[in-house]
């Protein structure tokens, strides 16, 4: 019989040992690849845990946020309120920087008034022991409020302008002519200006003034402005006027008195 070579058996073997080594090889680098994969995915993991982390927290920390600017918001707001108030009464007491010489002036504020009736009234916080006298004047920045005439220890009693009672001296532009004011009776801001002679000519939007020819209220307070306007009785003009002061508005008011007051009225009795 003939004798087998040897040959195959060799090679198999030779296969066998490169086959031994190559799994050794990647049994002792398996650990470096294992932490390389590892590494890897716990990156992902760690990643997508922060990001979802941060997420919390940014929700949770802008609900703070919000909350802080809402708080601030409401003291901001009551700041708003205490300031306007503080400007009312300043633009109330605008008398006291010396613009009505010859007046003493206190500021006041409203506690109660009318405003549904055809004789309505105004009631101040401010009486006898403030110096408050009858026959005093009240005046916003906007314009004439009323006259006192009635005075207790701590209050005082005023006809409101818009009471068909009352008139006001008042003029017609920067030198026109002067009349006699009134309410008109219906609105919160609308007068009637009165006797006006034709030969003063005006044109609407002019402004009215306190005329001065009144021992009650200094002259030259804007009371409103001039709108349209008829002729009575052939010789003077009635004319429409638009208030500045808007009577469901008022809560600070100043009390002004004319220091020669009673010494004019020595000479008129």
């Amino acid at each position: 019989m003939p004798r087998r070579s040897a040959l195959p058996g060799i090679v198999n073997f030779a296969v066998f040992i490169l086959l031994e080594i190559a799994s050794l090889y990647l049994i002792t680098h398996s650990s470096e690849l294992q932490k390389t994969w590892i590494a890897g995915a716990g990156n992902a993991v760690k990643g997508a845990v922060w990001g979802s982390s941060e997420k919390v927290r940014n929700f949770f920390s802008l609900r703070g946020t919000n909350e802080q600017l809402s708080k601030e918001n409401y003291l901001l707001e009551k700041e708003v309120i205490r300031l306007r108030e503080q400007l009312r009464l300043a633009k109330a007491d605008t008398v006291k920087l010396g613009k009505l010489p010859g007046y003493t002036t206190l500021p006041a504020e409203v506690v109660k008034m009318s405003r549904s009736k055809q004789h309505n009234y105004i009631i101040v916080n401010k009486g006898y022991e403030d110096g408050v006298q009858e026959k005093s004047g009240i005046v916003t920045r906007e314009g004439v409020v009323g006259i006192i005439d009635a005075v207790s220890a701590h209050f005082s009693y005023a006809l409101s302008f818009q009471n068909a009672d009352i008139s006001i001296s008042a003029r017609l532009g920067s030198e026109g002519g002067s009349g006699l004011l009134v309410w008109d009776g219906k609105s919160t801001n609308g007068a009637i200006l009165k006797e006006i002679p034709l030969q003063y000519k005006y044109s609407p939007g002019d402004t009215i003034y306190t005329s001065g020819h009144s021992l009650v209220f200094p002259p030259d307070i804007p009371l409103g402005t001039a709108g349209k306007a008829k002729v009575v009785n052939g010789s003077t003009n009635e004319i429409q006027v638009t208030l500045f002061q808007e009577f469901k508005a008022i809560r600070y008011v100043t009390i002004v008195h004319n220091d020669s007051f009673n010494e004019v009225e020595e000479f008129l009795k």
